[in-house]
Parts: C-alpha cells; sequence; structure tokens
C-alpha cells in the first residue's frame, strides 16, 4: 500500500471505508463520462439539447451520498446528474430522456432532458422554471414532520435561483416550521451569463440564512468528502427535529450553461482552465492514490468499465422506440379524448 497522506484522516474521521470511497468515485465518473456522452450526441446531431454537471459533480455526488434514499426525498435541478445516480437512476434513464423515448422513466419522452422524476426513488420532477423546487421541498419537509416521519428532503439550484422568490420564501417557511429540509445551493458563479457580482451583493449565499434562523454553511463543492460531511451533518440536525440547514458549495461549471449557449461571449477561457486545475473528479482520484485506496492499473479499469457501460446505454436508448401518437393526451386529461 502507498504511503498513506496527511489528509488521510478526513474519510477515517467520516467513518468511510474503501468501499464507499471506490463507489463515489465511481458514481462521479459515471456523471462525468455520461455528460461526455451527451454532448457528444448533441453535437453529432442526434439529440437536441443537453444541460450539463461537468464540474459539479462533487457537489451532486458528496451530498446524496449522505442520505438515505430508502427515507429521504430528493428535489433536483435540472443540472444534478450525479444527484439521479446516487439515487438510483441510471445513464440508460436518462439517455432514454436525452433521446424522448418512450421508455423514459422521468416522463415517456414527453419532457425536456434533465427533468428527472420517479415516485419509485423518491424523485419530485422540477419545473423549468428557475426555483420552484424549493418551495415544494419545505411541502415535502412539512408533510414529513406531519406525519412524524424520519425523512429528510433535500434539494438543489444554484447561485441565481437565490435571486428569485421561491428561495426566500422557501427558506423562510422551513425554518419557521423547523422543517426536516436541507437546501443545498451548487454556486457556479453564474446565473447564465451574469457573474455572482451582478446579481447579488453579498460575496457568500450563505449568509443569508442568518435571516431566516438557520444554519448556513460554506464548502469547498469541489471536494466530495466536505460536501459528504456537511450534508450528513444537515441531515442529522433535521431528524433531530432541528429544522434546516442552507449549504453553499463553493464550484464551476466546467462547460457552457447548454448545449446552445457561447460561454464565450461572458467569461476567458483563462478563467475555465484555471478552475480545470480544481477538477473535482482529479482531486479525488489524487486523494485515492495518496492513501493506498486505488493505483493506476485499478482507475484505468474502472474508467474503461464505465465508457464502455455509457456506450451500451447510448445505443440501447438509440435504438428504444418514440412515443407514439396514441399517447399526445396520456396525463394531460384526465379522460383522454384521442382527438
Amino acid at each position: 500500500m502507498a504511503t498513506v497522506s496527511g489528509d488521510q484522516a478526513k474519510h477515517v474521521a467520516l467513518g468511510l471505508d474503501r468501499a464507499q470511497l471506490l463507489a463515489m468515485y465511481e458514481k462521479l465518473l459515471v456523471a462525468r463520462f455520461l455528460d461526455e456522452r451527451m454532448w457528444v450526441l448533441n453535437r453529432q446531431g442526434r439529440v437536441a439539447f443537453v444541460i450539463s454537471c461537468q464540474g459539479q459533480e462533487a457537489c451532486q455526488v458528496g451530498s446524496a451520498f449522505a442520505l438515505d434514499p430508502d427515507t429521504d426525498f430528493v428535489l433536483p435541478y435540472y443540472r444534478d446528474v450525479g444527484v439521479v445516480l446516487v439515487w438510483g437512476q441510471t445513464p440508460l434513464d436518462l439517455l432514454l430522456a436525452l433521446f424522448a423515448r418512450a421508455g423514459d422513466p422521468s416522463s415517456a419522452g414527453r419532457q425536456m432532458p434533465s427533468h428527472f422524476s420517479s415516485r419509485k426513488l423518491r424523485i419530485l420532477s422540477p419545473s423549468s422554471v428557475v426555483g420552484t423546487q424549493i418551495p415544494h421541498c419545505a411541502g415535502v419537509g412539512l408533510s414529513i414532520k406531519l406525519q412524524r416521519q424520519r425523512g429528510v428532503a433535500i434539494t438543489y439550484f444554484g447561485d441565481g435561483t437565490t435571486s428569485q422568490g421561491d428561495f426566500h420564501e422557501g427558506l423562510n417557511f422551513a425554518a419557521v416550521h423547523k422543517l426536516p429540509c436541507i437546501f443545498v445551493c451548487e454556486n457556479n458563479q453564474y446565473a447564465i451569463s451574469e457573474p455572482q457580482e451582478r446579481q447579488m451583493a453579498v460575496r457568500d449565499v450563505a449568509v443569508r440564512a442568518v435571516a431566516y434562523g438557520m444554519p448556513g454553511v460554506i464548502v469547498d463543492g469541489n471536494d466530495v468528502l466536505e460536501v459528504y460531511s456537511a450534508t450528513r451533518e444537515a441531515a442529522d440536525r433535521a431528524r433531530r427535529g432541528e429544522g434546516p440547514t442552507l449549504i453553499e458549495a463553493k464550484t464551476y461549471r466546467l462547460v457552457p450553461h447548454s448545449s446552445d449557449d457561447n460561454d464565450r461571449r461572458y467569461r476567458t477561457s483563462a478563467e475555465v482552465e484555471e478552475w480545470r486545475t480544481r477538477d473535482p473528479i482529479d482531486r479525488f482520484k489524487a486523494y485515492l492514490l495518496g492513501n493506498g485506496l486505488l493505483d493506476e492499473h485499478e482507475d484505468a479499469a474502472l474508467r474503461a468499465s464505465v465508457r464502455g457501460a455509457i456506450q451500451d446505454a447510448a445505443d440501447a436508448a438509440e435504438r428504444a422506440p418514440s412515443p407514439t401518437a396514441a399517447d399526445l393526451y396520456a396525463h394531460v386529461y384526465a379522460t383522454p379524448s384521442g382527438r
């Protein structure tokens, strides 16, 4: 085994073993490689639209791993590929949605990509309207509390969403009623094309928590274990009946806002490349290597396996049947007219 680094106490203190750490790492790789494949499909003209998670995987995977999919509820936002993968959706599930196929478990091919949804997996679908999932999270938290359940509701959003009324109303309601909610701001520095300093007068989103009477926690969003630790602490607090927490995970998206965006119009290539030196996947790989939990041969094998599985899923999704005209009115009218 390699000599352990001075950083080794991090996973030991969290009580995480090698198998759990490698499971986290695998989900980080799946999220990144799946996202990269989606971009290729878009650029080839085979799918219409992609919203990317690249650069934000640690926020998503670390926080989701800290919760219990059997009791908790997740309300993701459109960039949360890593969250729903941890929660039980598969690359095939997401690719079926990307190709708008009938087998798409989130909407049967009737919704835009990245509108994740699953009653079975306790994933509540977000709206295309920014921020609606935040008051929805408060509502789920209220239901959990009224039914005296053990669960926690967690929701995600970008820094731009915190300038919306839904953010303030949702957090205020959750705090007043001490609801078991966790609000995770994946602060990637931009509200689409607007830098943070042009959409808010505070440096840290987390300071806003004070106004509602809840803790506001700032974490390095590119450190999967730091995000895991903060989320687990927030979940423990919620389960004790002590109310909600706002977590601000400082991170960065490494690609444009969407496949239709030209990010060169509002940020420099030098800025992007500087953030690439903090890539969360590279950082976690270095941590695992440095602590003797992974070697280069194992890493190469895992990456090849993940890429192969994603290619197989993409091929299967593209071959899958599309929705039929007969389904046009399903889930729209109580009694479809068929016309």
